[in-house]
């Protein structure tokens, strides 16, 4: 299981080597599963942005926690959402039918731009006339190549706060998205991340190898302090991959 931000690019910047990596898994005849807690793109998005970077895809290569958080919501229930494209996709495709509006079952968080007072006062105002609070995940921060974006985490505290719920969260490292790798793939080999707190703790509840690479939210100094602490690390996945001699 590969991580996508952090790991294979930086916003729209690949990480450098991350391609030729992937390639050499491959030719080692490991299966690399995408696993990322970004919900905005769809999966057309995320298979076309793979292909810009070198790497050829398709959407069974892709594990999302938009799919994930869609797991959590019945087929006909109504669900006003808070996030990108990735997400409302997941959500059709479960049989989920996304409004703008109350009544509504679910609230769900996710990973976007478009988020402001009266939207947080909408999804809040649904949550205490109780409807279920259900984050895509809980990231506090996002990476790009000059500085760290709040993150879905961010979003989802904002309307937990307003609401007083706890929210259910489905992306790493929690059930609901574990459940969903564990449909898709029959074994996993292990992990690769640029975050301990998702990606690690996601290969502890799998009983995987954790490896962490530095060329997302992680740096250097602090993995001397890593909880849980990774089982490798290496600057990139490049880097990480010719260490393996594949």
């Amino acid at each position: 299981m590969v991580d996508l931000d952090g790991v294979v690019w930086l916003t729209d910047q690949p990480v450098p080597g991350s391609a030729e990596a992937v390639a050499a898994l491959r030719r080692a005849r490991v299966r690399v599963l995408f696993v990322t807690n970004n919900s905005q793109p769809t999966l057309a998005e995320l298979v076309g942005r793979l292909e810009r970077v070198g790497i050829e895809a398709s959407a069974e290569d892709l594990v999302t926690s938009g799919q994930a958080a869609a797991t959590l919501l019945a087929p006909g229930a109504r669900a006003l959402v808070i996030g990108g494209g990735g997400v409302v996709e997941s959500l059709t495709a479960r049989g989920v039918e996304v409004v703008e509006a109350s009544p509504v079952d679910a609230v769900v968080v996710g990973w976007t731009r478009q988020f402001d007072f009266d939207r947080l006062a909408a999804a809040a105002t649904a949550v205490r006339a109780g409807a279920t609070l259900v984050g895509t995940n809980d990231d506090p921060t996002f990476p790009t190549p000059g500085r760290l974006l709040p993150g879905a985490g961010a979003l989802l505290a904002a309307v937990a706060t307003a609401s007083g719920v706890v929210p259910q969260v489905a992306g790493k490292p929690h059930r609901a998205v574990a459940d969903l790798i564990a449909r898709r793939s029959a074994e996993v080999r292990a992990t690769v991340g640029d975050r301990p707190s998702t990606d690690g703790a996601l290969a502890r509840l799998l009983e995987v190898p954790y490896a962490l690479v530095l060329s997302g939210v992680t740096g250097e100094s602090q993995v001397p302090s890593l909880d849980p602490p990774a089982d490798a690390v290496a600057p990139d996945l490049g880097s990480l991959v010719a260490s393996l001699g594949w």
